[in-house]
């Protein structure tokens, strides 16, 4: 039985179902209250990484930092990356710069993200400009 002994295993088992399973409260620090209140949210057009094609997804920008969602009620899915003392959206001179980023992959993992560009379009350029005036 892989080194664990019968015994240990039930006692294991006796621990278990002696106590009782609890929901945990919420305590709220759920990234729902993270974007209670942002600084901009909306609908915008994100070019794939391996795959290039465009997706419509929900942005949020909050606290210096871009979080983005398949669906606007999404919160455990998302990915983000931080725009902290972010002057310019494109800068040629910083060629090869990793922008910080993580996600959570379908099984729930937060992985680090490695992109040095993202390309995300708005539907309409006075949107763009509200977006860049945004995140300035």
């Amino acid at each position: 039985m892989c080194g664990v002994s019968l015994l240990s295993e039930q006692n294991l088992y006796e621990s278990i179902k002696s106590e009782p399973f609890k929901i945990p409260e919420d305590d709220g620090n759920d990234l729902t209250h993270t974007f209670f209140n942002p600084d901009r949210e909306g609908w915008l057009l994100k070019l794939g990484g391996r795959v290039k094609t465009w997706k419509r997804r929900w942005f949020i920008l909050t606290d210096n930092c871009l979080y983005y969602f398949e669906y606007t009620t999404h919160f455990d899915s998302f990915l983000f990356f931080s725009i902290q003392n972010c002057f310019e959206l494109y800068n040629p001179n910083h060629k090869g710069q990793v922008i910080k980023a993580c996600k959570t992959e379908a099984d729930g993992r937060v992985v680090e993200g490695n992109h040095v560009v993202y390309r995300i379009s708005a539907p309409t350029p006075e949107e763009k400009e509200e977006w860049i005036k945004s995140i300035k």
